[in-house]
């Protein structure tokens, strides 16, 4: 028997701007290079999986705050 079957594309989940890498940052640096490589592959998983680690990194706090 045939399966009349489509593809579903779902939308991204997370439908805000991709956060910037916080300049001088080793890490986040490092997940916009692998967000970067995701993009151009077409990898959604792992430019969402880049976007939620570079969200949740923590950075030490400066002098002064």
């Amino acid at each position: 028997m045939p399966r009349n079957c489509r593809a579903v594309h779902l939308k991204d989940p997370f439908p805000v701007p991709e956060p910037e890498p916080v300049a001088g940052c080793d890490v986040c640096a490092a997940l916009a290079r692998q967000r970067a490589a995701a993009h151009a592959l077409g990898d959604k998983a792992t430019v969402i999986d880049s976007n939620i680690e570079m969200r949740s990194h923590s950075h030490p706090k400066r002098e002064g705050q």
